[in-house]
């Protein structure tokens, strides 16, 4: 029996609310059943909801609906960004330098290990570069969303935050930078090879400026009311997301850069303290779930020599850059190790690295993925644990 012409054709393709509903409550109710039965942190139930319903699984979200639903992914990550850069207080890395230095060191160690590991098991110096500047990243969602889960304030939470911003600055200006090489490799002109990346950087910073600066001057001509101010803030970071897309400039890099900006420009205290995480959270199940069904365990079969390769040398070099400099932080005692473990996870930010890559030249982005995929499955199941552990074992974690 046909199916009748009056009728639509039932289908997720296109319709961004209903999957956006469908993906909020399956993600949801993964995450639920991880915190209640496994005693896992919630992120682990959407991503093993993502992998369930991705193409690994059972092929709910093919490839179209991933794409469709990748708006939702680059808004959560934006507003995890920009809660972060609010988090970033420069101030106190003028004060504490070591601190500054720590997450630069860190930084370059990983890269180094990653890239040296790679090189070395035959990976190509181009991927081997553009992977282990993915590398460097830490995933913002995941730390942040742990700490808040847990409640969690200390030495070791709020060290763990602002060097996975610096995580986050230093692998975009990287990836950024190393793309004049992809253009290179592809036989692009000069002039793109070398203005797209300083267009992407300059384009991100300034926009981040004016929404700064724009989000203050409201601010203080509607006063100090949270409620308003909070409708002012989300208002400019989804203006700020909007015009990044429309001028192809880098989303992430620009509501990071917004959030400093807006914490650090702001020396008047016009702001007050707004939660946008509530309001975001719908956003941060669905940017995991979609997440988890870009990943499949067949990348672990296809990838599993490189992908402990690539997590072993990253956890390496970030151990490294932290150990080595943590004796002049003034971090107390035993603080260093659980700040390695909090820098583990690698989730959101380095899909969508290799995303924009994939946009650039698909070929390209689908080897770069290919490399980058299993460690990334391996460390967005893990590092939640990992963060978890190490907020609990500092004794910061103040959940109920």
């Amino acid at each position: 029996m046909s199916w009748p012409a009056f009728l639509p054709e039932p289908s997720l393709s296109g319709n961004t609310l209903l999957l956006f509903g469908l993906l909020l409550l399956a993600g949801y109710g993964g995450g639920e059943l991880a915190r209640r039965v496994l005693r896992a942190p919630r992120i682990v139930g959407y991503v093993l909801v993502g992998i369930v319903l991705g193409a690994g699984g059972l092929n709910v979200l093919d490839q179209a609906l991933v794409r469709d639903s990748w708006i939702f992914v680059e808004i959560g990550l934006a507003l995890v960004l920009f809660e972060l850069g609010r988090r970033l207080d420069l101030a106190w890395l003028k004060n504490d330098r070591w601190l500054l230095a720590t997450g630069l060191f860190e930084s370059a160690a990983a890269f180094g290990c990653v890239y040296f590991a790679l090189a070395r098991f035959g990976v190509e110096p181009i991927y081997a570069a553009l992977a282990a500047a993915i590398g460097v990243s830490t995933s913002p969602a995941v730390v942040l969303l742990v700490a808040q889960e847990l409640r969690s304030e200390g030495q070791v939470t709020e060290r763990a935050l602002n060097l996975t911003a610096l995580n986050s600055i230093v692998a975009f200006v990287l990836t950024t930078v190393l793309t004049s090489w992809v253009h290179h490799e592809h036989r692009a002109g000069w002039l793109l090879a070398v203005l797209q990346p300083v267009y992407s950087l300059a384009g991100s910073l300034v926009l981040a400026y004016a929404g700064g600066w724009t989000a203050l001057w409201l601010a203080r001509w509607i006063g100090k009311h949270a409620e308003r101010q909070l409708v002012i803030l989300l208002a400019v970071v989804v203006l700020a997301i909007g015009v990044a897309r429309m001028f192809g400039v880098s989303v992430l890099l620009t509501l990071l850069a917004l959030g400093m900006f807006v914490r650090n420009f702001d020396e008047r205290h016009d702001l007050v303290p707004v939660d946008l995480a509530a309001i975001g959270q719908v956003f941060f199940v669905v940017l995991f779930v979609v997440s988890g069904a870009k990943l499949t365990p067949a990348s672990l079969v296809t990838g599993g020599t490189l992908a402990a390769v690539f997590v072993l040398a990253r956890f390496t070099g970030k151990s490294l850059g932290v150990m080595g400099l943590t004796y002049f932080t003034g971090a107390r005692r035993g603080s260093a190790g659980l700040l390695c473990l909090a820098l583990t996870p690698m989730s959101g930010v380095a899909l969508a690295l290799v995303h924009g890559t994939e946009t650039l030249y698909p070929e390209f982005g689908a080897q770069l993925a290919a490399i980058v995929a299993a460690a990334v499955l391996v460390l967005e199941l893990a590092g939640p644990f990992a963060v978890q552990f190490a907020l609990r074992r500092a004794g910061e974690a103040r959940e109920p």
